[in-house]
C-alpha cells in the first residue's frame, strides 16, 4: 500500500511538472514579410526590433520566428495564412490586402496626400482606424498600423517619363489587385500585373519595360539593375499593413495584448523613419545607383492627377461604394482644415 502510494505521488509529481513545462513553453509567433534579410531594409530592421521587444517584454512568454524575403509566401499567401492561422503575424503591401478585402483598395486612390506628415496623419486617425476595425470583422485579420514604404514612383528601361503623354507604349507592371491596372490605364500604359516575387526576372527579361514602387523597394530588390529612368511623381503611398491573425491576439494574456501593442508601434515608427528619409534622398540615392532621374513639375503632376484619379476613384466607387472614399475626403479636409 506504501508503495502504492508512493507510485501515485510520484505519477501526480511528473504529471504536475509535465503540466508545468506545457504552460511554461512560448506561443510561436510566425512573422512574415517580403523584404531581404538585411538591416537596411526597413521591413527587416522593425521585424527585429518588434522580435527583441516583444520577447523582452513577455520574457520569453512568445517566441518571434522572423521569415524575410517572401519565405512563407508571397503577399496573398501570407494573408491565407494569417486567415488560417498558420501564419501569426505578417506585413503585407496594400495590394494583396485589397484583393482580399476590397475596402482597403480605397488607398490607392493616386495623388491624394501633400507629405507623409499629412497620410500618416489621416492613418493614424478615426480613418484608418474604422478601417482596420471593419476589416478585422470581415477577415478575422486586426490590423495594428501601417507603415509606408515610400511614395510610388514609376520606372522603366525605355525613356524618360515627364509627362502623362510619355507613358504611351510602355508595359508597366502593376501589384496583383485591379485597382493599380485602373491607376496605369489612363496613362495610356499597358498594366500587367505581376507579383512582388517575380518582379525582378519579369523586368530583367523585358515581361514588363517598367513599374512603380518607392525607393525603398527598387534598392531592396535591386530594380535597379534593369530599369535606367524613375520619374519622381510620387502617384500613391505605398501602404504596409502590420496585421495579426484576431484569434491568436484575442488568446493572449492581457499584458501580452499590451506589449504586441508597444512592440508594434516601435516597428512602425522605425520602418516610417528609413522610408522617409529614403524618399527625401531619393535624387541622389537612385542617381548614385546608375539610374537618370526625371523631375516631374507641379503642371505634369497635375495632368497625371487629372488623368488617373477619376477613373481610379469611378472604379473603387463602383467596387465599393462611396462610404469609404468620401470618408477619406472628409480626413483630408479635416487635416487641412477645410
Amino acid at each position: 500500500m506504501q508503495k502504492l502510494v508512493s507510485n501515485l505521488i510520484v505519477a501526480g509529481a511528473l504529471a504536475a511538472a509535465a503540466a508545468s513545462g506545457a504552460h511554461a513553453a512560448p506561443k510561436v509567433l510566425k512573422y512574415a514579410h517580403f523584404q531581404s534579410a538585411d538591416l537596411s531594409s526597413p521591413k527587416h530592421a522593425a521585424a527585429l526590433a518588434f522580435e527583441s521587444c516583444l520577447e523582452g517584454k513577455t520574457a520569453g512568454g512568445i517566441d518571434v520566428q522572423v521569415f524575410p524575403a517572401s519565405q512563407l509566401g508571397d503577399g496573398g499567401q501570407v494573408i491565407e495564412g494569417l486567415q488560417l492561422g498558420s501564419i501569426q503575424m505578417g506585413v503585407v503591401h496594400d495590394g494583396p490586402i485589397s484583393a482580399t478585402y476590397k475596402p482597403f483598395s480605397v488607398l490607392a486612390m493616386p495623388y491624394l496626400f501633400d507629405d507623409q506628415a499629412m497620410a500618416w496623419a489621416v492613418m493614424d486617425g478615426p480613418f484608418g482606424r474604422d478601417l482596420f476595425e471593419a476589416m478585422r470583422k470581415a477577415t478575422g485579420i486586426k490590423v495594428f498600423a501601417v507603415a509606408d514604404n515610400g511614395v510610388r514612383n514609376f520606372t522603366n528601361s525605355k525613356k524618360p517619363v515627364a509627362s502623362p503623354e510619355d507613358m504611351a507604349g510602355l508595359k508597366m507592371r502593376v501589384m496583383t489587385a485591379p485597382v493599380w491596372v485602373k491607376l496605369v490605364e489612363p496613362l495610356g500604359a499597358s498594366p500587367s500585373p505581376v507579383p512582388w516575387p517575380e518582379l525582378p526576372a519579369a523586368l530583367q527579361q523585358g515581361v514588363v519595360d517598367g513599374q512603380e514602387n518607392g525607393v525603398t523597394n527598387i534598392l531592396n530588390a535591386s530594380l535597379y539593375q534593369h530599369q535606367k529612368y524613375v520619374s519622381l511623381d510620387g502617384h500613391v503611398f505605398s501602404w504596409h499593413a502590420y496585421m495579426m491573425n484576431d484569434g491568436f491576439y484575442q488568446g493572449l494574456s492581457d499584458q501580452q495584448k499590451t506589449a504586441v501593442n508597444q512592440c508594434v508601434e516601435i516597428a512602425k515608427v522605425i520602418h516610417r523613419g528609413m522610408t522617409a528619409a529614403q524618399d527625401a534622398n531619393a535624387t541622389t540615392i537612385l542617381s548614385g545607383k546608375g539610374m537618370t532621374v526625371v523631375p516631374v513639375t507641379p503642371e505634369n503632376k497635375d495632368k497625371f492627377r487629372a488623368r488617373a484619379q477619376p477613373a481610379v476613384r469611378e472604379f473603387i466607387v463602383g467596387q465599393i461604394g462611396d462610404e469609404w472614399p468620401k470618408r477619406l475626403d472628409e480626413a483630408i479636409k479635416a487635416y487641412r482644415g477645410n
